[in-house]
């Protein structure tokens, strides 16, 4: 019954049964408790309420050495930030088989120790599809994107310890591909297009995410037929799929057909979320459309239930300021619900910098470096502002600062050069 109603999706009723299979006095047995460590797992607040309690039962009943109860600690304290934890219970097991260490690798990408993922894959005895695709993507969601796509390059010359070539999954491709996205400098095109190719010439499904992950890597390297021709050829489209589109369209200059597809998306009856709503005021800030835009954000909630985070806020402003009223993006600053943080005010320096408003630059710069005293690119941008207005005294006064705080300009890069 705890089973069922986990895959039912009721991961409450599983742990509420638990609590009544106790007052019962009937003993959980080892298949009782990884069914509930998943149940825990399924959002943070049951993670915190419950998570210890139930590793606390599973002591009681003399179960901690089942190595599929600590299979699933290991993934349950990995997801859930307690790298120390899991790490305990992983040494508990003698003789982890390659699941346990699968999970532990998953557990180390996923808190940002790369390091000792690395060296524990090295040590492991065998690996699967499910190592490989664990350090990539790892790799991905700590930032090293050029890693993660060349740890897939070596992966698919790899052979196992049978002799046989490691076939990549869906989630496999899909961290590749998500990678290849965010690659700065040359290749990254190239690399995304080989994975596609290798999709096409094995004949694999284009599943909602797997073709979801090919339009945002054609949309950010500036493919965007490559990118709808993707979208069209996809039989089924989850609302990621559609946001992806949209944040290709209005990324590449096609700010009006990005909101087209925002109303056609809402014809399909597909709800519009959070990630929808960043990507449509992206594209009316990039096309100035001042009110559409303002309407939309003030939809958010009304009309769909979603509630403004600060990367809306930060739209918002950006809308205002590319727009040129600034007073107006400082009114709506003030009014907003929190403090703004670092994209809200580098938002607003940004119009500043665009529209020769110094003093409000130097206020909202001097903000930003308190926040960030070590972001090589607030520095400039104020500096610049300082030097439009011919205060050289205040620009030169400023680069002298990051010589002093040690922080260098990142040289530009010139994709001109890379071909």
């Amino acid at each position: 019954m705890i089973r069922a109603h986990l895959n039912l999706g009721d991961p409450h009723k599983a742990i509420l049964l638990f609590t009544h299979m106790l007052a019962h006095q009937a003993p959980p047995n080892n298949y009782t408790f990884p069914s509930l460590i998943k149940a825990a797992s399924s959002s943070p607040s049951l993670a915190s309420l419950v998570g210890r309690p139930i590793h606390t039962q599973v002591i009681k009943h003399g179960l901690s050495f089942d190595p599929f109860i600590q299979t699933s600690l290991v993934s349950f304290y990995g997801q859930h930030g307690d790298l120390l934890d899991a790490r305990n219970v992983f040494e508990e097991i003698p003789q982890p088989c390659i699941v346990s260490m699968n999970s532990m690798l998953d557990a180390l990408g996923k808190n940002g120790d790369m390091d000792s993922a690395l060296l524990l894959f090295e040590r492991m005895p065998e690996r699967d599809v499910v190592s490989w695709t664990s350090i990539i993507n790892g790799f991905g969601s700590n930032g090293y994107f050029r890693e993660a796509t060349g740890f897939f390059k070596n992966m698919m010359v790899h052979e196992d310890v049978m002799g046989h070539f490691v076939i990549p999954n869906e989630a496999t491709l899909v961290s590749a591909l998500s990678s290849c996205s965010n690659l700065d400098g040359g290749g990254a095109l190239y690399q995304g297009r080989q994975i596609h190719g290798y999709i096409i010439r094995n004949g694999i499904e284009l599943t909602v995410f797997l073709g979801t992950a090919l339009i945002a890597m054609y949309g950010k390297t500036g493919c965007l037929g490559n990118a709808l021709k993707v979208f069209k050829r996809m039989v089924v489209k989850e609302v990621c799929t559609w946001n992806a589109m949209i944040s290709s369209l209005a990324s590449n200059g096609r700010e009006k057909q990005a909101l087209e597809m925002f109303e056609k998306m809402s014809v399909e009856g597909l709800h519009a979320n959070e990630v929808t709503f960043v990507a449509v005021l992206t594209a009316c800030a990039r096309a100035k459309l001042v009110e559409p835009g303002l309407g939309l954000f003030q939809s958010m909630f009304h009309d769909f239930g979603v509630v403004p985070r600060m990367e809306h806020y930060g739209c918002v402003v950006d809308l205002l300021g590319r727009a040129g009223l600034l007073k107006e993006a400082v009114e709506f600053i003030k009014r907003m619900p929190f403090e703004p943080d670092a994209t809200v005010l580098g938002a607003l320096l940004g119009a500043c910098k665009v529209h020769g408003a110094v003093e409000l630059g130097n206020y909202v710069g001097r903000r930003l470096l308190e926040l960030q005293p070590q972001h090589c690119g607030r520095y400039v941008v104020l500096s610049n502002i300082y030097a439009g207005a011919g205060r050289w005294g205040h620009a030169a006064e400023l680069r002298s600062a990051m010589v002093d705080a040690g922080i260098r300009k990142i040289p530009a890069y010139s994709w001109l050069g890379s071909m």
